[in-house]
């Protein structure tokens, strides 16, 4: 865990130490991308898709499948907001292209 923001003392005019601290920067929020379950779409080619765009080994990109099939939905990762649209993209112009009707969306975490 980290201490917290550094801080220094620095003798001001008056010869008091001041403290001087860095300003905390917020994480920015992570978007969920999220794939959805459809009648068409085959657990083959889901699975492809995890392992293609998002990285993932065989055995996670089953486990998430399985997870979308079973509850209509499953998070593919989480990222930045720009990284999750491209991600977003990239699966919907796969799908389309593979004549597949697979629904990939992000939301904010």
């Amino acid at each position: 865990m980290s201490p917290g923001p550094k801080r220094r003392s620095k003798p001001d005019e008056g010869g008091v130490a001041v403290a001087e601290s860095r300003p905390k920067l917020k994480t920015p929020p992570g978007y969920a991308v999220l794939l959805h379950n459809d009648d068409y779409t085959t657990m083959e080619f889901v699975i492809e898709v995890l392992q293609k765009f998002f990285q993932k080994n065989h055995e996670q990109a089953l486990e998430i499948t399985l997870k979308v099939h079973h509850e209509g939905k499953g998070i593919a990762g989480i990222y930045s907001r720009q990284i999750a649209e491209t991600k977003v993209v990239q699966v919907t112009q796969h799908a389309r292209a593979s004549e597949f009707p697979l629904k990939c969306t992000m939301e904010p975490i």
